[in-house]
């Protein structure tokens, strides 16, 4: 396993990994050793996925998921310099969509500015009762810049987006869940394990089938019905051949859970 400075990637069963980010003193802050170490740990993934079904996504302690960008290493960067990290950090958020397997963002405290973007660029958010988010970014002179245009307004929609990034204003995770950031809002101490449990039961289905379908789901809303439903069937097609799909119609008739083995 790689070792990483600013996360703690844990296996916490063959299938599933707990992926921390781990800057406690500094709240979790985006630098930019944190940005190429989740560049470097997403495109391993998205290379080499090997028998990976799901990545839970969460934060060290107890206050802060990743409070936004570090500005104490961004106080008096030149615009050369901050345009060069902004680079990293873009690969960094593509990385983090394109990962063909599940991510889990278990959101343990605050979501400011990249780390709100960090949490919506995951497939789904779990929060912890007292997390807050933000999009913090044109109190700054700038404006989101890691999908929070993009992935917030389609989970929220156009309006919500608006209120939420014009005003750059907080709000908790009972609102984010109201308004479809948020897909379960838990207490603290079941943060994690019910994220975890989620993700076993995602790594315990066909990984091939979850990873078309979650190419479909993402892709085909940015198309046309038409198109999208054309996407839908390759992705489809793809699962035909495959060993797995033989063995979950074995297991049904044979009325036994399925040993999907990714092939």
């Amino acid at each position: 396993m790689t070792e990483y400075a600013t996360l703690r990637s844990e296996a916490l069963s063959p299938h599933i990994n707990l992926l921390t980010l781990n800057r406690p003193d500094a709240a979790n802050a985006l630098n930019t050793q944190m940005g190429r170490d989740l560049m470097d740990y997403f495109e391993a993934v998205a290379l080499a996925p090997d028998d990976l079904r799901c990545i839970v996504m969460t934060g060290a302690g107890d206050k802060a998921f990743c409070a936004g960008g570090d500005l104490k290493e961004r106080n008096g960067m030149s615009d050369e310099a901050w345009h060069g990290q902004h680079v990293l950090f873009e690969r960094m958020f593509r990385a983090i969509i394109d990962c063909p397997v599940p991510v889990i963002a278990a959101v343990n405290g605050a979501a400011y500015g990249g780390g709100c973007e960090i949490a919506a660029c995951c497939d789904f958010v779990y929060a912890a009762e007292h997390a807050r988010f933000a999009l913090t970014e044109v109190r700054l002179g700038i404006m989101p810049g890691g999908g929070g245009t993009q992935n917030v307004a389609r989970a929220v929609g156009e309006r919500r987006a608006k209120e939420i990034i014009f005003s750059a204003k907080p709000f908790t995770a009972a609102e984010a869940h109201a308004w479809g950031l948020v897909n379960r809002v838990l207490p603290a101490a079941d943060l994690v394990k019910d994220a975890t449990a989620s993700a076993e039961a995602i790594a315990a289905n066909a990984p091939i089938s979850v990873r078309q379908a979650k190419q479909a789901i993402h892709r085909g809303l940015q198309m046309s019905l038409a198109d999208g439903l054309a996407f839908e069937i390759e992705a489809y097609n793809r699962t035909v051949p495959t060993e797995d799909r033989r063995e979950g119609v074995r297991a049904f008739n044979e009325k036994r859970p399925p040993r999907f083995k990714g092939r």
